[in-house]
């Protein structure tokens, strides 16, 4: 397969040479977060031959979230969820690169959840964002109230307490709701999950409360895609499509690898991949731990199978959380509320506006 190299440092990777064909093709951008490295990633297309990417620092980033109809994307991170609204405007004179961006994701609202370790997080109906609260076991609601208001949690568990008993992680959404869950057992005592982490994972249906499929190899980011189940099998490096009705899967790609956070844009499947940990006690466990050893997106024509494209990150990042498409967006930028960069866009519902900054007296 023929790459080429990204000439940035110290992000550097290499991707099969038709990525960013195929990027600019599907219109679109990839944002991925790695909570080891600490970073929000947008890696776009600079042309049809090569392509760029943003990183921005996150303390411990997680799920992304995205409301199309409002434009806006969500991003959870160590005991924070921050909520970015794009304006097209403040992008195209952005101060330090005007018209390069055709997106700018601008920080409205934060919520303070406390270090409860979310790892999944969609919105929903009427802009509602929910999300996976690892640490307390229970799918959770977001509002201005409370650090988290429990949506759902699995029957079996006795008390809402910071053990991470089962090690729920995934959701997957359905008509504005949660509808599928997974986690790695159905234990509840503190950390129960570690003993047999490969062999005991499982899928809830919400709706009936009742875990449909069990055994499962680590799973992790549950998707409805055309109205089809699907779910990453951490362990053993494979995408499969779930029967809901008979408890059963069927292997769709297997990949030399762990894989984590998936994204489907049109007939295409965005797929994270991670390095693993040889001194981790929960990673060494795993049969193939000595092939994943890079970490990237693999990308998958879903209708046949097939991989269509690879990126493979050559420093920097080992660990991928979340992988998320945007959309008719090109180049897009976003800014954190690390650095006071920020407070100079302002948005009004008629216009926008970039403030000039103040000399600092000597």
């Amino acid at each position: 397969m023929n790459t080429n190299a990204i000439p940035i440092a110290p992000f550097s990777c290499t991707y099969s040479s038709q990525v960013p064909e195929l990027l600019l093709k599907l219109n679109c951008t990839i944002a991925i977060s790695t909570y080891q490295a600490g970073k929000l990633i947008f890696l776009s297309a600079k042309d049809e031959n090569s392509l760029i990417q943003l990183p921005r620092s996150f303390d411990r980033p997680m799920g992304i979230a995205e409301n199309k109809e409002k434009d806006k994307i969500a991003v959870a991170s160590k005991d924070e969820i921050t909520v970015f609204a794009n304006s097209k405007e403040l992008a195209s004179h952005y101060p330090k690169s005007p018209n390069v961006y055709d997106a700018l994701y601008m920080p409205r609202i934060t919520y303070h959840t406390g270090p409860i370790d979310i790892h999944d997080l969609s919105f929903g109906k009427n802009e509602q964002l929910f999300a996976v609260n690892t640490l307390f076991s229970t799918i959770i609601k977001l509002d201005d109230d409370y650090n988290f208001t429990p949506y759902w949690t699995p029957k079996f568990i006795d008390k809402l307490v910071s053990e991470d008993r089962c090690h729920l992680n995934g959701m997957a959404m359905k008509d504005g709701l949660p509808k599928y869950a997974t986690a790695f057992n159905q234990g509840n005592s503190p950390q129960s999950w570690r003993d047999k982490v490969t062999e005991t994972g499982v899928i809830f249906d919400l709706d009936s409360n009742e875990v449909i499929i069990d055994g499962l190899a680590m799973p992790h980011s549950p998707r409805i895609f055309n109205n089809e189940l699907y779910v990453l099998l951490s362990a053993t490096g494979e995408l499969v499509k779930i029967n809901t009705a008979k408890g059963s899967y069927e292997v769709m790609v297997k990949v030399e690898g762990f894989v984590r956070g998936m994204s489907l844009h049109k007939d295409y499947l965005f797929i994270g991949l991670s390095k693993l940990r040889k001194n981790s006690s929960t990673f060494g466990k795993l049969k193939f731990a000595e092939k994943a050893n890079h970490s990237g997106i693999m990308i998958v024509h879903l209708p046949t199978a097939s991989i269509a494209g690879k990126i493979s990150y050559e420093t920097s990042v080992d660990e991928i959380y979340d992988v998320h498409i945007l959309g008719n967006k090109i180049r897009p930028n976003i800014l954190n509320t690390l650095n006071e960069n920020y407070k100079l866009g302002l948005m009004t519902p008629e216009s926008t506006y970039w403030a000039i900054p103040k000399p600092v007296k000597q």
